[in-house]
């Protein structure tokens, strides 16, 4: 079985899941990234190694929340074919999400305060 095959495989049961469309979608793009990069190899033959190098490479362009999608899609993944006998290891098993730092809250300017007071008071 070819990455794409797996990755059709994969999708269904996702779907069967409750999986929803939107999480389907963002899941089938890094699948096509995935096997862009790798080409349409077995997915026995991907390595923890392959899958650091691949990231390393994707990381340079991507935010760290991005890269941590990236990266979650990768374990799922790896992991549901591992599950399913697939493949006899999980490569992706010890390859962690990168932290991604806390966003900063945006608070209402004083201006904002007295125009939100003004809508609810009259």
């Amino acid at each position: 079985m070819q990455l794409t095959k797996a990755w059709e495989a994969c999708k269904a049961e996702k779907r069967i899941e409750g999986f929803s469309p939107h999480t389907l979608n963002a899941y089938r793009l890094q699948a096509n990234l995935l096997v862009r990069h790798f080409q349409d190899i077995k997915p026995q033959s991907v390595t923890t190694q392959g899958i650091k190098d691949y990231l390393a490479l994707s990381s340079e362009g991507l935010k760290p929340s991005s890269l941590a999608h990236r990266v979650r899609f990768i374990r799922s993944f790896f992991r549901w074919l591992y599950e399913e006998g697939h493949i006899t290891t999980n490569p992706a098993a010890k390859i962690t999400e990168p932290k991604v730092g806390k966003r900063i809250p945006k608070f209402l300017t004083e201006r904002e305060v007295y125009l939100i007071a003004d809508v609810i008071f009259g």
